[in-house]
Formats: structure tokens, sequence, C-alpha cells
């Protein structure tokens, strides 16, 4: 019967973390999953940063301590306060041996793991032994744990960490060879998790300049003009058109080009983050965009004239062409994400057209609305601005 409970809960485990979307819902999945399946009132899941020297935590489940956040910002632990990571990393693990788990108590006995012997442990009580672990189970008021590395793609990643109150049966080896089995399904659950953020990074953000792409600017845009018709949120739209790009690759070459792309898109980048939650993106060739949720357009206006300035001042390209458009002003009622964007469409061409070193914004310029709403012109009228999407209508 304890066989088939533990197998229920290696299933249950694999599919929450194969259910998660997000890096942190697959470490929170793995906690909680531990925990139950291990019957302990606790689990974190922490990181190996060898580079720093240190374990970072990554999120703490169950009956928190005082002071214990649920995704830490900085719980970090010095490995020297750790030594058996460190002989795990640079002695069993470097030396083919095995990622086996183990059992510490709040009494200071190196309790039994996969690979110890019951002598051992008791050699190690017999020897007084104690560390951080220890000391922290005691403060925690917890009564034992059990650690179990995480071994992604050949390498230390980490480790699963489940304890017990003070009081509760102490872990045992059963229950260290179990955790052994539960970090190698955490392992596998991860690596998912990571090869999904890195498609998903690859799908959503322009390579060059390392903006989100178009396709996340559709995807953002749609659900901010929703957020907008449910609750009336302001949602702003810049959108810019970098000047000179042709005539520095003509002169230049490609390469230098890019160097303006790349130099643009850092200026955008900045300029957005004056905006809390604001996307930077690169729409594709030479432009760019933000798309505000939230912000007032008076603050958007005034980061978009900004972006003007500092896009002037750089050493390549003849600045920027900027227009904006934004639910917080008099353009009428905003059903589709679409209309948003040729309103912001049309007042670039109109900042393009003039030359204008400051952003034009719909609804503050007669003309934007007036063009964006127009009936769509015949195939051959030049007039027609850039970017149109003739066959939408009006809403």
């Amino acid at each position: 019967m304890a066989e088939d409970a533990r197998l229920r809960a290696v299933v249950t485990l694999a599919q929450a973390m194969a259910a998660a979307h997000t890096p942190r819902e697959s470490w929170r999945a793995a906690a909680l999953g531990a925990k139950q399946a291990l019957g302990g009132s606790f689990a974190a899941v922490s990181v190996w940063e060898r580079e720093l020297g240190r374990l970072r935590v990554l999120v703490n489940a169950g009956e928190r301590a005082a002071g214990e956040e649920e995704f830490p910002e900085g719980e970090t632990y010095p490995v020297h306060q750790f030594p058996e990571i460190a002989e795990f990393l640079h002695e069993e693990w470097a030396g083919g041996g095995e990622p086996n788990a183990w059992v510490e108590t709040a009494e200071g006995a190196a309790g039994t793991s996969a690979g110890a012997s019951a002598e051992a442990s008791t050699d190690a009580s017999a020897a007084g032994y104690c560390h951080q672990r220890v000391a922290a189970l005691r403060r925690r008021g917890r009564g034992s744990c059990v650690v179990a590395p995480i071994v992604l793609r050949g390498q230390a990643w980490g480790e699963l960490y489940v304890a017990r109150p003070a009081g509760a049966p102490v872990f045992d080896r059963s229950d260290a060879d179990f955790a052994t089995v539960l970090a190698s399904v955490v392992a596998a659950g991860i690596a998912q998790t990571e090869l999904l953020e890195e498609v998903r990074k690859l799908a959503f953000t322009d390579p060059l300049t390392g903006l989100a792409n178009r396709r996340a600017v559709d995807i953002g845009l749609d659900e901010a003009v929703e957020r907008h018709r449910e609750s009336g949120t302001v949602v702003s739209l810049v959108v810019c058109d970098l000047n000179g790009l042709k005539r520095v690759n003509d002169s230049l070459g490609h390469a230098v080009g890019d160097r303006l792309l790349e130099r643009f898109g850092s200026v955008l980048s900045v300029c957005g983050a004056m905006l809390p939650g604001a996307l930077a993106a690169r729409l594709g060739g030479d432009e760019f965009c933000l798309l505000a949720v939230g912000p007032s357009s008076d603050a958007v206006v005034k980061v978009a004239e900004e972006l003007c300035v500092r896009a002037g001042g750089m050493d390549l390209g003849e600045g920027v062409a900027c227009g904006v458009a934004s639910t917080g002003d008099p353009i009428g009622p905003v059903r589709t994400a679409r209309r948003l964007f040729r309103l912001a469409d049309a007042a670039q061409y109109r900042a393009k057209a003039a030359r204008s070193s400051k952003p034009v914004v719909a609804g503050r310029d007669g003309a934007v609305v007036r063009l964006a709403d127009a009936p769509p012109p015949a195939p051959h009228d030049r007039r027609a601005f850039r970017g149109r999407d003739p066959g939408v209508d009006g809403g």
C-alpha cells in the first residue's frame, strides 16, 4: 500500500510540473508535490549558483517560518556554511558518485542517506556533528529534513529540501531513497520548463535587439484592449519609425545599420522603463513601439518626448518619427486593438511627413483620427499611409 501511495505521489508531482507554464509555477509545484509525497510540513527548491559560491532559494512552500517568503528575492547561503554541498559537488559527484539524498535532524546527527550507513550516522552523532542546516532546523522549529540534489543535464543544478516539524517522525533511509526519486522527477520538470521558456523567448523576442517582437505586441495589445473594454484601463501605444536607417545601410553597411537598430533598441528600453510594465518592441525593419497599460496618456506622451530627444542625440541615424495613441485622449471608442494601432501609426505617419522632432499625438492633432478612420484609399493612391490595413473597419 505504501508503495502504491508513493507511486501515485510521483505521478501527481510529474503531472503538476507538466502543467506549469512559468518557472515559478514549476518550482512551486515541485516543492508542494515533494512536501506532500514525503509527508513534510515545509519544502523548498534552491539553485546552486556555482560561479557565486552560493545556494539561492527559489521557493518556500508549506508552513513557512518567520522571515521565509514564498518567492524570496535574496535568500542565499554561502556554500561554506553547508560543507555537505561542497563535498557532494567536488568529491562525490565529480568522482562519478550518485546524486543520493540525505537526512538531517535537529539533534545534530547526520541521518542516513541512500549511500550512507547507519554506522556513519552514529559516528557523526558521536563526533558532535552540527552545522548551519541543523541550526536552521532548530531555529525554525523543525525536527528533521531530507535533502536531495537536483541533477540536470549531468550537472548539479540545486537541491530539493523537505522538512517535518519538531515532534513528528524523523525521516529515515527509505525517505531519503524516495527523495532521490522525487528529485529526478523535479529535474525532468525543470528541464521541460526551461525548454519551454527558451522556446517562448525565441517566439516572442527580436533576435537583433533583444526586445519583444510583433507577435508579442499583438498578443499584449489584444489583452490590453480587452482590459480597457472591461474596466476602462488606459491603454497607450507609441509607434516609432527610425529615420535614416536606409542611408546608414547604403553608405556605411548593414553591420553599422544593425548597430543603429541595437542602439535605438537600448534607448527605447530605457525610456520604456519609465512607464511601469511597458512593453518595448521592434515591429520589424526600422519600426519600433512601446505598449503601456495603466499610466496616463500625459505620462506616456512625456516619455515619448524623452524618446525623441534621446534618439535625436544618437551619433548614428537622423532621430525618430514618433506617434502616440491613447485611450486616455479623445480618440473615440476603441473596441479593437487594430484601431488603436492604426491611430498610433497614423500619428507616426504625420510626424514622419512633417519631419517633427516631437511626437504627434492622436486626439491632440485633429488630422490623425480623420486619417486613421478615413475610408480605405484606392490601391494606387499614394496618400495611403504606411502600414494601413484597408480590410479592417474603424471599430
